[in-house]
């Protein structure tokens, strides 16, 4: 009957056990720490959790004097003639199971020494298998991997181990002997069994919460590459409304939300589902929610109405996750998953939306390598239509023909210049940028080829801030302006000015390019450097693709602008500028 009723409250304890199993099953800094328990910070965390659960089943364990039981009460203190059954080996098991042999072992320090404060005639053995128990089950652990496998039966061999080694640990050192065979005939059978089948079912559920949380990322996975592959072709061509509303109807139909948002920096680019009658494209930012995010670059949930701010008070939207979409660490816009029941937003929404929002910030990445690309390429097909330009080529030549007998040295200079003027064609197409001092030397060598063919219809003056010649500057930026001005600036005229200059405006690099010609008419003054143009006199296609580098480079911080007028036309580019690249 004793032995009945001590499995019964063996039972009781263990079921604690299950509980705390089932409680930090659910705790996300839990399963973390069992995943990093390799570092120092993880180790210390796991052996004060297990170690402190040994001192609390100590604490409740089921105390038996001279055969009695005694269930009830904590126990602060036990007299020469008393011990207890309890799950402590249970917690240091597993301390040893899931961090190893130093986390067992430390968890088993804890319990174990606070056993043997608790007293008792058995406290110095049972002090001692509390140690073991936690480093044997750790070695044995790592040897299995019970972390990764959960080998139940080893499980429950290492439960029944450590106990027996419990019991025989009593009979060697417990005092006197005929108490300590007596309490081992007691408690040997409830508590090897109970303990064991504690051990069990810890590992069991941690087994179940650890399969549940790999499936749901599975899932998660699954579904997040499935719409990286819908979506990668329309994030190819960039933050825009027509992107954007596609990727919104894939995310809509993919994730069943109420209605999905997606926002540049500066207005709503669309919005599919509920809310649609007010959170309208080509608005400014609508919701507080939104701003706020743009502005902190962080991820912010809101779980009611009042945290999204919404200035239409009929709006059905009452919960949202907006994420920043960030294109090398600068926030560009948002995406917002908005649901109208605030209990469909999960953790599983949060992690998944968090999954896609850096899957679309690099999609969005690899469009703009894409874009920059395309506009090098464009650049390099310019620079080698520029090399092989019959014209240009072979007016080169006859110059440099005519000047061999009359002028070697000067002819040879020439040659000089065009090599120049190739090399710096061939290297500036091959990189995104390079120093002013190479854009100089390739307009330099332009320019003495052609001033060599009309010595006096052009005058070229240069204005360059000489501390800036390190800075920086995308390759063709200042060459094809001067080409430009050349070709289309002086027509109908004998002979014309172009400045070349070069200053500093605070943080920014000023790059200008003036002349004293005819002017642009108003009507291709509006789509230069906008689009490329058909045209007798050109196709702008030279300003379109530096005006779209800058963008691409620079955003906000470079920009073109082209002022005109009867007198003449400057072409100013402002690009940022480092202290550390000045000389």
């Amino acid at each position: 009957m004793i032995h009945i009723l001590l499995f019964f409250f063996m039972l009781e304890r263990v079921g604690l056990i299950i509980i705390f199993a089932f409680l930090v099953s659910k705790l996300k800094p839990f399963r973390t720490v069992l995943q990093t328990r390799k570092s120092w910070g993880s180790r210390a965390v796991l052996i004060a959790m297990f170690g402190m659960l040994g001192v609390i089943s100590s604490y409740t364990g089921i105390r038996i004097e001279s055969g009695t039981i005694y269930n009830a009460g904590l126990h602060t203190g036990l007299t020469e003639s008393e011990a207890i059954a309890n799950t402590r080996v249970i917690s240091t098991a597993i301390a040893g199971l899931f961090g190893g042999p130093i986390v067992g072992l430390g968890a088993g320090i804890i319990a174990g020494v606070h056993r043997l404060m608790l007293g008792g005639f058995s406290a110095v053995a049972c002090g001692i298998s509390t140690i073991l128990a936690g480093a044997i089950a750790g070695i044995l652990g790592r040897k299995y991997r019970i972390h990764r496998t959960f080998s139940f039966k080893h499980v429950l061999a290492i439960g029944i181990a450590t106990e027996l080694m419990q019991m025989a640990l009593i009979l060697l050192i417990a005092k006197p002997f005929e108490e300590a065979w007596a309490l081992v005939q007691l408690i040997a059978l409830p508590m090897i069994s109970m303990n064991a089948f504690g051990l069990f079912m810890f590992c069991l559920i941690i087994k179940t919460a650890v399969v549940e949380e790999e499936r749901t990322k599975a899932d998660q996975i699954h579904d997040a590459l499935q719409i990286a592959q819908l979506t990668l072709k329309h994030f190819r061509q960039g933050l825009n409304e027509k992107s954007c509303k596609m990727v919104a109807e894939i995310l809509r139909e993919r994730t069943g939300v109420a209605a999905v948002a997606i926002t540049n920096r500066n207005g709503i680019l669309t919005h599919i589902g509920v809310g649609d009658d007010h959170h309208i494209p080509k608005l400014g930012i609508l919701t507080e929610l939104t701003k706020k995010v743009l502005a902190q670059g962080r991820v912010i949930t809101a779980y009611d109405k009042k945290e999204i701010q919404c200035p239409n008070q009929d709006c059905r939207l009452q919960a949202a996750i907006v994420l920043p979409l960030n294109v090398h660490q600068k926030t560009v816009g948002t995406l917002k998953l908005y649901f109208t029941d605030p209990s469909h937003l999960t953790t599983v929404e949060e992690e998944f939306a968090e999954g896609l929002s850096r899957l679309f910030s690099s999609q969005l990445e690899y469009a703009e390598v894409e874009q920059q690309r395309k506009l090098l390429k464009d650049a390099e097909i310019k620079a080698l239509q520029a090399q092989v330009h019959p014209h240009f080529f072979f007016n080169s030549l006859n110059a440099i023909s005519s000047l061999t007998r009359t002028n070697p040295a000067e002819a040879r200079k020439l040659l000089l210049n065009l090599s120049t003027f190739f090399r710096s064609n061939m290297q500036g197409a091959r990189q995104t940028t390079i120093p002013l001092q190479k854009e100089i030397e390739h307009v330099e060598a332009y320019m003495a080829i052609e001033l060599a063919r009309f010595p006096t219809k052009y005058e070229l003056i240069y204005d360059i801030d000489k501390r800036l010649l390190t800075v920086d500057v995308p390759p063709f930026v200042l060459q094809p302006l001067v080409e430009n001005a050349m070709h289309h600036a002086f027509k109908n005229r004998k002979s014309g000015q172009i400045t070349v200059r070069v200053a500093r405006e605070q943080q920014h690099m000023l790059l200008q390019v003036i002349d004293n010609g005819c002017g642009i008419d108003e009507e291709r003054l509006q789509s230069l450097g906008r689009e490329v143009v058909n045209s007798d006199s050109g196709t702008g296609s030279a300003l379109w693709n530096i005006e779209s580098r800058m963008r691409e480079l620079y955003g906000d911080e470079g920009s073109m602008q082209i002022a005109t007028d009867h007198n003449g036309t400057a072409i100013t580019i402002k690009i940022p500028i480092l202290k550390e690249e000045v000389m």
